[in-house]
C-alpha cells in the first residue's frame, strides 16, 4: 500500500524517500510498503491497547493492529532500528507518527481531529495554507528512555514539512487519564498561558467540551505545570504551539486530549539549529532525488 498522492506543486510523493535522519542504529523515514504500514499499526496497538489499556474493536483485537480509514490515505513516519528485527526478519519499527496533509484529508472526507474539535475557524483563518495533521505518535517502551527515537520522529516531521512546504501543523495531544480534576494544574496552565488567538481559536465540540480553566491564573505555578506536561505536549508548547479551547475525554484511549496548533513560522529558531531551516532541508532533499 504505497501512498501515492494527487499531483501538484510540492504535493506528490518522491519516487523513493531517502533516510530523513539517523542516530546510531536508528533511522527515520516514511513507510513505503504494506509490511511497513502494518508494522506501524502493530506498534500502535501494542502501545495504545496492550500497554496503555485502550479499548480495541473486535477487528483490531483479531489483527493485533490499530487502524482506521485515515491510514489508507496518510503518510506513516517510522523510526527503524537497523540492528533489531521483527518476526519476518525486517528491521524493527520502534517509533511512528501519522501525517495527514490537507490533500489527504480531502480524500478521507475530513481531518481526524474534527471528531473532537470544531476546526472550521482554523481552516478559515489559514485558508490557502498547507496544513498537516499530526497524530498516533508512539515509541516502543524500551526506546523511550534512550536518546534518539522521539528526537528522530520530530526531525522527520521537520524534513517532511520542508518537502511539502507545510505552513501549519495541528492535532490532538493527550494526557493519560480521564479525570480533568487530576489534571487541573497543567490544563489550567495551557488555558491561561498558551491559548490561541480568538480569530483562530479551535473549540472542542459542544457535546465533548471539558473546561480547562480549573484554576485561576494567579494560582498556577508555571514551572510545576510544565513539569507535569507529557513529553510530546511539552515539546509542542516549547516550540511555540497554541492550545485550543476546551479539552476532550477520549474514553476509548483513556486519555484527556487537547488541541495544538503550530504555525511553522512560530517555531522557536532554536529547533532549526538541530534540524536545519526549511530552505536548508529542501536543498538536502533535492540533492538526494
Amino acid at each position: 500500500m504505497v501512498n501515492i498522492h494527487e499531483p501538484g506543486p510540492l504535493e506528490g510523493r518522491l519516487t523513493h524517500w531517502p533516510v530523513l535522519a539517523a542516530s546510531g542504529a536508528l533511522e527515520v523515514r516514511l513507510a513505503e510498503t504494506d509490511h511497513e504500514v502494518e508494522a506501524a499499526q502493530r506498534l500502535r496497538y501494542h502501545v495504545f491497547y496492550e500497554e496503555m489499556g485502550a479499548i480495541p474493536s473486535d477487528d483490531m483485537r483479531m489483527s493485533g493492529r490499530d487502524f482506521d480509514r485515515f491510514d489508507d490515505v496518510c503518510d506513516h513516519l517510522l523510526v527503524v532500528d537497523r540492528e533489531a528485527f521483527d518476526d519476518d526478519g525486517q528491521p524493527m519499527v520502534v517509533g511512528t507518527y501519522r501525517l495527514i496533509r490537507d490533500v489527504d484529508a480531502r480524500r478521507a472526507g475530513g481531518f481526524y481531529t474534527a471528531d473532537e474539535y470544531d476546526i472550521a475557524p482554523m481552516l478559515k483563518g489559514f485558508e490557502g495554507a498547507h496544513l498537516l495533521e499530526l497524530g498516533r505518535s508512539c515509541v516502543l517502551k524500551n526506546y523511550r528512555t534512550r536518546p534518539g527515537a522521539m528526537q528522530l520522529l520530530w526531525r522527520g516531521v521537520m524534513v517532511y514539512n520542508a518537502r511539502f512546504a507545510i505552513d501549519v501543523m495541528f492535532g490532538c495531544a493527550s494526557f493519560a487519564g480521564t479525570d480533568p480534576k487530576a489534571l487541573a494544574l497543567p490544563l489550567s496552565y495551557l488555558h491561561h498561558f498558551h491559548m490561541g488567538p480568538p480569530a483562530l481559536r479551535v473549540r472542542a465540540n459542544p457535546a465533548r467540551y471539558v473546561d480547562m480553566n480549573l484554576m485561576s491564573k494567579e494560582a498556577v505555578d508555571p514551572k510545576e505545570a510544565v513539569r507535569k506536561l507529557p513529553p510530546l505536549l511539552k515539546g509542542y508548547v516549547r516550540a511555540g504551539a497554541w492550545i485550543g479551547d476546551g479539552a476532550v475525554i477520549d474514553r476509548q484511549f483513556g486519555t484527556t486530549d487537547v488541541l495544538i496548533i503550530l504555525p511553522v513560522e512560530r517555531i522557536d529558531p532554536r529547533y532549526f539549529e538541530h534540524y536545519g531551516t526549511p530552505d536548508e532541508v529542501k536543498s538536502r532533499i533535492a540533492a538526494e532525488v
